[in-house]
């Protein structure tokens, strides 16, 4: 066996034993809220549900409640359902033989029966859960620690820079950034590092007056302090914290509540920037990471303390809940596209038309997992 193929075992194998723990905490409290949407508005609609599961395959525990929902937890925890009255399967492929022999009283509780907008509220529920706990856990963290309010300042400019190139000076102050009010250095921050190789409008006040520069991000290679690559645009701005200088500002609960929303939106973005890149070419692939590059960043929340653990826990959440929405059948956005067709037809798709494509999304999601699973090994030996 190769000596780089040992090295990656090795270097994966030891790894992983140190990121399980937080990884399963984390995925468990984005499955389960993600679930839970589903449930919660499956339950309104009058929907009977049959199992509620944390994770695939056999159970390991569970208990029915009140209204004969299964609940329970299962071997592999990678996932989760809610499987509801009238599914053929975990991923709520219908039968058609099987929802024609029904009575008219089960026909009341039965998922594929209820109209298409109720169906497609169900479905879209997960997601939509994903996003609102994503924008909370972001508005809990800026409730309790503040938010950024380092002044956008130039402190200094690395030579030959796209700063220096765009005429920025030492002492300028960053307030706007193509129309968006820079309030902090890492409003600034963030902005630069999603644009590599985008032209940027900046207005800077200069001398108590407010000066027009364009600048391009370039792009560059940074490790961040647990010596992950991140290939990010950078200006060449330096900043020195000044004596005195606060770093954070405390919010109230509403403006921390549109902090959240502003985080969420934000991640968003950056995920359709990213995949726009890989389109037209100029993206890297290799930064698409699948379940072990998440454990390992999981390790690495844990050692730096709770709340990067917290603030890993948000973006995994908005993350998984976008994911979840991709036109993809097996995926939430793969039913809402053929809720879509039966809206515009009048009718549901064919039996045998939903099976094709639900095979089709399988093959997506499978190619993917190996696509992100060999990036993790490449990056994790690499390391």
């Amino acid at each position: 066996m190769p000596e780089y193929f040992l090295h990656s075992i090795n270097a994966l194998s030891h790894g992983l034993l140190g990121y399980i723990v937080p990884f399963l905490f984390v995925l468990t409290i984005v499955v389960f809220f993600h679930e839970l949407g589903h449930f919660l508005v499956a339950r309104w609609a009058g929907v009977k549900v049959l199992t509620f599961s944390l994770g695939f395959g056999p159970e390991l525990a569970g208990f029915n409640d009140r209204h004969g929902t299964r609940w329970k937890i299962s071997a592999i925890p990678l996932g989760g359902y809610v499987k509801f009255f009238g599914d053929d399967s975990e991923a709520s492929t219908p039968s058609t033989e099987s929802l024609a022999a029904m009575t008219a009283e089960e026909r009341e509780g039965s998922f594929h029966h209820k109209s298409v907008g109720r169906r497609t509220g169900i479905v879209a529920a997960g997601p939509v859960a994903n996003f609102i706990l994503g924008a909370l856990i972001f508005a809990g963290m800026a409730l309790y620690y503040g938010k950024p309010s380092t002044i956008a300042r130039v402190d200094g400019l690395v030579a030959e820079s796209a700063a220096a190139n765009a005429g920025f000076k030492v002492g300028d102050v960053v307030v706007d950034i193509d129309g968006s009010a820079i309030q902090s250095f890492a409003d600034m921050q963030r902005i630069v590092a999603s644009n590599a190789g985008s032209e940027l409008g900046f207005k800077v006040k200069r001398d108590g007056a407010v000066v027009a520069l364009k600048a391009t991000p370039a792009l560059k290679e940074v490790k961040d302090p647990f010596g992950n690559a991140h290939r990010i645009g950078v200006l060449g701005i330096e900043h020195k914290a000044q004596v005195g200088e606060a770093s954070s500002a405390p919010v109230g609960v509403f403006e921390a509540l549109k902090i959240g929303v502003e985080q969420v939106w934000y991640i968003i973005a950056s995920t359709f920037k990213f995949l726009g890149s890989l389109f037209v070419g100029t993206g890297n692939p290799g930064e698409v990471s699948g379940v072990i590059g998440i454990a390992k960043l999981s390790g690495q929340a844990a050692s730096a303390g709770f709340q990067f653990v917290v603030n890993l826990c948000a973006i995994l959440s908005v993350s998984i809940g976008l994911l979840n929405l991709f036109p993809i059948p097996l995926l939430d956005g793969g039913h809402l596209l053929f809720y879509s067709a039966e809206a515009l037809r009048g009718r549901p798709l064919s039996e045998r038309t939903q099976e094709v494509g639900f095979r089709i999304g399988l093959g997506l999601v499978l190619m993917l997992m190996v696509f992100a699973t060999y990036n993790d090994i490449l990056r994790i030996a690499g390391s």
